[in-house]
């Protein structure tokens, strides 16, 4: 019944101590081996979802940036791709300066702070990415951005976006990855258009795809998806619109779902 499974990284697919469980490897070999498309859904950059891919050797095209690039892991081809309007990303590099907000900047795969501090270091460690700090954000932004990330205190945070949110309604995707990362993308860049191109080209129906997650960004394609799964430690939002609610990360929630629904789906 479902061909595409569409599976976040960070919370989901890994434990809290980064890894992938060899039991959930097993489970994700199995479903290749029955036709099942499995790709990755995640808000990383490129460079790090496709050390993820290759740890366990996906070769389909994967999102990543919140789904602002579809892009395959071995050759680099891009499916699917929208940047931050650019009249938005100047406007938010505005607001961020006269608040002194940290704002870090993503344009051609590449990561960019305008100053090194602990947080670009504790973001880059995190996703295993290298860093660049460019002083000069004002040339960096006539470049396209595929993302811009403010990093600071969940309550901060959740006010700006409650400021912005009707600021750029239907301009710019607002969303958090976690409770410190306040994400900026085009208002095409959710993992829910993502999937929805995805499913297109492997020429599967939105009901044959299931989408696994555990925090809000994962929102728009728990809901696309034919099937929407919650994560056991998803927050309790994401859990309310899920279809089904699984384990948690630490206890393989990923393959209880491939066995609930692609292994064994006469018992589900």
């Amino acid at each position: 019944m479902y061909r595409l499974i569409a599976i976040d990284i960070d919370d989901t697919l890994l434990t809290d101590d980064g890894r992938i469980t060899d039991a959930t490897k097993e489970a994700l070999a199995e479903a290749v081996k029955r036709g099942v498309t499995v790709t990755l859904a995640t808000g990383r950059m490129f460079a790090s979802a496709r050390q993820i891919a290759e740890r366990i050797g996906l070769n389909v095209p994967i999102i990543t940036y919140q789904g602002a690039l579809v892009k395959t892991p071995f050759d680099g081809r891009v499916l699917y791709e929208r940047n931050v309007p650019a009249d938005a990303a100047r406007e938010i590099l505005a607001y961020c300066r006269r608040h002194r907000l940290h704002l870090q900047l993503y344009t051609e795969d590449e990561l960019y702070a305008a100053e090194d501090n602990d947080k670009v270091r504790e973001y880059a460690e995190r996703c295993a990415v290298p860093y660049r700090v460019e002083p000069d954000f004002e040339r960096l932004i006539a470049r396209p951005q595929t993302k811009m990330l403010i990093i600071d205190d969940p309550d901060r945070l959740d006010r700006i976006a409650e400021e912005l949110r009707p600021v750029y309604k239907g301009r710019v995707h607002i969303t958090k990855s976690k409770p410190n990362y306040l994400e900026f993308l085009h208002p095409e860049a959710t993992k829910g258009h993502a999937l929805a191109a995805l499913a297109r080209h492997v020429g599967c129906a939105m009901e044959e795809t299931i989408a696994i997650g555990d925090s809000w960004n994962d929102r728009e394609m728990i809901e696309a998806a034919g099937l929407g799964v919650a994560m056991g430690n998803a927050v309790e939002a994401l859990k309310k619109i899920a279809r089904f609610v699984t384990k948690t990360n630490n206890e393989d929630g990923v393959k209880h779902v491939i066995d609930t629904f692609i292994l064994n789906p006469q018992s589900s």
